[in-house]
């Protein structure tokens, strides 16, 4: 048998029609053969400057024969044998349609280990251009910075993942300048628009107890509509956020993990959420806590709540705002009546308290005006004596 070269191992020739050509080895088949990377200039100085930059590229690299595997391949693999085991449902859905839609598109074909630094920026910035597959009124078929920077980290972490297999030396997609995320304002409904906000549910038999306790409570769409009987504690007025809910395509409902750790919690309830509940359960035939009105043994649809959330907005001739924006109501108005932000960051599921603060800039930014107008006064009070 002939002896194993050592990658980093090259060798220079001139060809016949007066190119030079060089290689090196880059790493081995099952069998032990050499795998090649080949380099061509038009003179032997040009071309050993090419080679030395190989080298370097590939010391202490050893790729197996897999590096020839199609860039669509390899992303089907990290999917299932990488991101599967470690990420929620929905985030997986996520990852699916971005490699699917959008990076497969392009580069499916291209061998993993050929994938350049360049190939990427030319996927990126086609995908700003003409990255969506339908036409939208407002962006054409643009894709936002926002979403390019989560293809980006879905690739990412694909080839990182290529580099510790031994397919690739190098993430190429490391060191990639990324397009500015536009980041659309929080909407929030203000005191009068709540109001009205309450008069248009309190008119809802169906919905009123589901958007009562979203408003008091700010939880996450997928949480609200995970809650079970078991999760409410009559006797000390708290609700347990053990869950969350997903939908997959084609419509299938699936539960799964908090967003984060911190997002496992039990709240305390205000007296009068904990009574409705209290009221509500006395009537119940269901284990969920607000279940799909027309199949009782479901939980609620979360593409159904967001449809009626519209319904109800627009007959109170209110912004169209997010299902969101409803955690970011009651998170703004929890803050500007003075609930400190650990406490907020607690009921909400945040990781930090600075996050909360973080999010929540526009409120405390109020709340620090009037804070220097009380020390203001109060050193006033001072001064005069």
């Amino acid at each position: 048998m002939a002896k194993r070269r050592p990658s980093g191992d090259g060798m220079v020739r001139r060809r016949e029609d007066g190119r030079w050509e060089g290689r090196i080895v880059i790493g081995h088949k099952e069998s032990g053969a050499p795998i090649f990377r080949y380099v061509s200039a038009k003179t032997q100085k040009e071309l050993l400057k090419k080679l030395h930059q190989s080298m370097e590229e590939y010391r202490d690299v050893d790729l197996s024969e897999n590096s020839k595997l199609p860039l669509g391949q390899w992303l089907d693999r990290w999917l299932e044998e990488y991101a599967a085991p470690s990420v929620r449902p929905s985030t997986l859905e996520g990852y699916r349609g971005y490699v699917e839609r959008n990076i497969k598109l392009h580069l499916g074909d291209k061998p993993v280990g050929k994938l350049t630094r360049e190939d990427v920026r030319r996927l990126y910035r086609e995908l700003q251009k003409n990255g969506r597959q339908e036409y939208h009124p407002e962006y054409g078929y643009k894709l936002s910075g926002g979403t390019i920077r989560r293809i980006h980290g879905v690739l990412h972490q694909a080839m990182d993942a290529a580099v510790r297999e031994n397919l690739i030396a190098w993430n190429p997609t490391e060191g990639i300048t990324l397009p500015k995320k536009k980041t659309a304002p929080k909407q929030i409904l203000n005191d009068a628009q709540l109001e009205r906000f309450m008069e248009i549910i309190q008119a809802d038999s169906v919905w009123h107890d589901f958007f009562y306790t979203e408003l008091t409570t700010g939880l996450r769409q997928g949480e609200i509509c995970g809650l079970l009987w078991s999760d409410f504690d009559e006797t000390h007025g708290t609700l347990s956020v053990r869950r969350t809910l997903h939908v997959q395509k084609g419509g299938v409902l699936v539960t799964g993990e908090t967003k984060t750790g911190t997002g496992k919690r039990t709240i305390t309830l205000p007296p009068s959420t904990a009574q409705l509940l209290a009221q509500r359960k006395k009537q119940s035939y269901s284990q969920w806590i607000f279940p799909n009105p027309l199949r009782p043994e479901q939980p609620a649809n979360p593409n159904t709540v967001y449809s009626h959330l519209k319904t109800l907005l627009k007959k109170a001739g209110l912004p169209s705002i997010r299902f969101h924006d409803l955690r970011h109501t009651f998170a703004t108005h929890a803050l500007a009546s003075g609930v400190d932000a650990k406490t907020l960051s607690g009921i909400l599921g945040h990781t930090q308290a600075s996050f909360t603060l973080d999010t929540y800039t526009h409120v405390t930014g109020d709340m620090q005006k009037r804070a220097s107008e009380i020390v203001g006064g109060f050193l006033e009070h001072i001064m005069v004596r």
